[in-house]
């Protein structure tokens, strides 16, 4: 097999015939690998037990290639499996293909399949269904808002049972990398006609994965029973149930009275005193979630480059990121993570309302009045701090009115097109799929405004359009961060965003089990979790 590249700084060598990788994530994610890597190993009897699991949303949607956000993708993860997958390193490694190999002009990627694999509904794996679900994944009339790492597919070949051929239009050094996110999961084609779904609308997802989907009850739980002819190792859980409580709160409660087994994001302020209580264990995963303020860069007032300057320097982060998040922060000095390839460090907006209020007269704008939405219980005190961040707006003569509502619903609202958006600052996180400055900088990329994608500020410099495009097909590493750094200086100048912090991915479970563990696109990994010894 061709071996994936090892390290962040290979990325790129394709010069050198070599596969590609890439260290994820949403909004964007990958299928946790089966124990043994490849199934080979033998199955474990597994229990009949249900493994509790408490996250802050609800589903927007359970089709892998309309995922925005990581906590779902997390779910549909252990139903639907991608070609390859992320190791707890950040490395591509295979999951339904066995190896992959590229051309070496670049635009021809073949990949062999395993073989004997079965959906769920017992129809068989093969290279026909790749290249069906593929091709879903590129069908204009599908909800695709991750789309763009794919679009560089001109089309896919079935030659073979177990093998099949992607024709790219133009080299892709971060394609490989973006098969591991949950939106390029390989569905069972016959299920497009079954359990409800449709080709357009796909909510009863069947994949090949460790776990079958049973049930959705909207905004209470998911459910899914144990595959018992998973071809990789058998998870120990006969179910697992996803509870969907808002309330860090009351996650905690939850797991402390017996009632979940694994919470994710608990009340910060209680860290140090889960990681002191026997009955839990605390996981302080790394994440690679940026969270931000999205300014709609189209609204008339908000489309002066002052305003928007003049949001950042209004906010004070340490503050809020000392005494709302606790510490489980680290302010942004660019508009991605340090994880990612193509981050270099572009400076920071320090606290300064003097400067604020300068820049908002210069705009014409001394007082201002803003609609402002937060999420509840999606990312780490969300609300809380958004009501930090109303607060020191309203110190430089920024009214804002901030609400808040379910998950699903602010999806639908912050993703409607530029005529229909009447948004003017929202909170979000992203964390890329795959650890790559290509996915992140999607949200920067005009052509990614909804419905096309998640560019949700309807930001649009054509420079940084032109760096983004020549980023994503040069082959030389250091080019290609040397492009990616240069938009993220006029990006972090343009302000499309207040730029806030990245955050930690706390993972909270009972000592009764073992074997939790995690993704470093911010994902939890429960396929090996059993009881404790």
């Amino acid at each position: 097999m061709e071996k994936p590249s090892r390290r962040r700084l290979r990325l790129g060598a394709l010069a050198l015939f070599l596969s590609f990788s890439l260290l994820l994530s949403a909004c964007g994610g990958s299928a946790p690998a089966p124990s043994g890597n490849g199934g080979s190993g033998a199955p474990t009897s597994g229990s009949g037990e249900t493994l509790q699991v408490a996250i802050g949303i609800d589903a927007d949607t359970l089709d892998p290639a309309g995922q925005t956000t990581t906590t779902i993708q997390n779910m549909v993860d252990y139903v639907v499996e991608t070609l390859v997958t992320m190791d707890q390193n950040g490395d591509t490694q295979p999951l339904l293909a066995e190896s992959w190999e590229t051309s070496p002009d670049g635009l021809t990627l073949t990949f062999h399949l395993k073989k004997g694999i079965q959906f769920h509904d017992g129809t068989p794996f093969n290279a026909e269904a790749v290249k069906f679900s593929m091709e879903r994944l590129l069908n204009p009339e599908v909800k695709v808002p991750l789309r763009a790492p794919y679009t560089v597919i001109e089309s896919v070949e079935a030659p073979s049972e177990d093998r099949v051929v992607f024709h790219l239009k133009q080299p892709s050094p971060a394609l490989v990398a973006a098969l591991t996110s949950t939106a390029a999961g390989i569905i069972s084609p016959a299920s497009v006609d079954r359990h409800g779904n449709t080709f357009t609308n796909y909510q009863h997802p069947v994949g090949t994965g460790p776990y079958v989907f049973k049930e959705w009850a909207k905004n209470d739980h998911i459910t899914l029973i144990r595959n018992e002819s998973y071809w990789g190792n058998k998870p120990y859980y006969g179910s697992v149930t996803f509870k969907v409580v808002p309330e860090a709160a009351t996650r905690e409660s939850m797991l402390l009275a017996g009632q979940a087994d694994i919470i994710i994001l608990p009340p910060i302020s209680d860290l140090q005193a889960l990681e002191k209580n026997p009955k839990v264990k605390v996981l302080k995963a790394p994440s690679n979630r940026t969270i931000f303020i999205v300014i709609n860069n189209q609204d008339p007032v908000l489309s002066d480059k002052r305003v928007r300057q003049a949001l950042n320097y209004a906010v004070d982060k340490k503050s809020i990121i000392q005494n709302v998040l606790f510490g489980a922060a680290e302010e942004l000095d660019a508009p991605m993570s340090k994880a990612l390839f193509g981050y270099c460090s572009v400076g920071t907006y320090a606290y300064d309302p003097d400067k604020a209020r300068t820049l908002l007269a210069e705009a014409g704008h001394p007082t201002l009045t803003l609609r402002f939405m937060s999420p509840t219980g999606r990312y780490v005190q969300d609300f809380q701090a958004a009501q930090a961040i109303a607060a020191d707006l309203a110190k430089v003569g920024v009214k804002t009115d901030l609400q808040t509502m379910d998950w699903p619903t602010y999806v639908a609202t912050m993703t409607k097109p530029v005529a229909e958006n009447t948004t003017q600052l929202h909170l979000l996180g992203w964390a890329p799929g795959f650890m790559d400055a290509q996915q992140q900088m999607e949200i920067f990329d005009s052509k990614n405004w909804p419905p096309a994608g998640l560019n949700t500020s309807f930001y649009k410099n054509p420079e940084v359009d032109d760096l983004l495009k020549r980023a994503s097909q040069e082959l030389d590493a250091q080019t290609r961060a040397d492009l990616y750094c240069q938009a993220s200086k006029i990006i972090w100048d343009d302000a499309p965003w207040i730029f806030l912090w990245t955050q930690s991915f706390p993972i909270v479970y009972s000592s009764k089990i073992q074997g939790v563990s995690y993704l470093p696109n911010e994902k939890f990994d429960i396929h090996n979790a059993k009881p404790a010894q």
